[in-house]
């Protein structure tokens, strides 16, 4: 089984504002669709920017009857750059957004996506084409889905697709427990570097949490080598791309 792609789980009808939208509409568009944040994109619907429930929360420093937030956003906002200061009296989508905005493609994988989420520490990634066209969104919801397969799915998928359709190995050469997508492999393999490729190959399949290694080898084929020196074995490929 091939990882999941972001293209399907993305959400193809995308709420978005412009750079000219008035403030109080950003916020009546997150109110009325219930979401917590949105892209902004431009006239070619290219994404130039994010706006989320915290950008939004700036701008109640200026607002009158909200003294509690207004306390709490000016210690917030101590510490932060003055562009960032600027979003608590901004009038549009153009000065409440973050930007760059940080964008994926259809066919990147779920994992990868949702590596992107933490590394930039976002909710929402607007899914773009080849030409940075917005085509989509996905969120850590969307994205959590893949999670909701069953052990006994996520464990055909190890048998199948790593054991016997990568590694060629002869069925029960290896024990594959799954436990709430935790997957243990217990047994003795050929070759070192065939548990390297079982390990992050099982880790790549949809609804996996982890991976415990209980495997052994017979045969150790990756001793050190001159720097430079090309790798040579049945698995080069995959050891190549981990």
């Amino acid at each position: 089984m091939k990882p999941t792609r972001t293209g399907a789980v993305m959400v193809g009808d995308v709420v978005t504002a412009r750079c000219d939208t008035p403030f109080k509409d950003v916020v009546r568009l997150l109110e009325e669709h219930r979401i917590s944040g949105l892209p902004v994109i431009d006239e070619d619907r290219k994404v130039i920017g994010v706006i989320s429930e915290s950008d939004l929360v700036l701008r109640q420093v200026r607002e009158p009857g909200s003294t509690g937030v207004r306390a709490r956003c000016r210690r917030l906002l101590s510490g932060r750059a003055r562009h960032t200061a600027a979003k608590s009296v901004a009038r549009t989508a153009r000065g409440v957004m973050t930007a760059p905005a940080v964008t994926v493609r259809a066919g990147t994988t779920v994992a990868e996506a949702a590596r992107l989420m933490t590394e930039h520490r976002v909710e929402r990634l607007p899914v773009v084409d080849e030409e940075g066209t917005l085509v989509g969104i996905v969120t850590r919801r969307d994205l959590l889905r893949v999670f909701l397969r069953t052990d006994d799915e996520i464990r055909r998928d190890v048998q199948q697709e790593v054991l016997l359709n990568t590694l060629w190995l002869a069925p029960h050469t290896v024990e594959t427990t799954v436990r709430g997508g935790v997957v243990t492999l217990t047994g003795r393999l050929e070759r070192r570097s065939e548990i390297r490729v079982a390990v992050a190959m099982t880790r790549r399949l949809d609804g996996v949490v982890d991976v415990v290694d209980h495997l052994t080898y017979r045969i150790d084929d990756k001793p050190e080598q001159p720097a430079g020196l090309a790798v040579h074995g049945v698995a080069d490929d995959w050891l190549r791309s981990l």
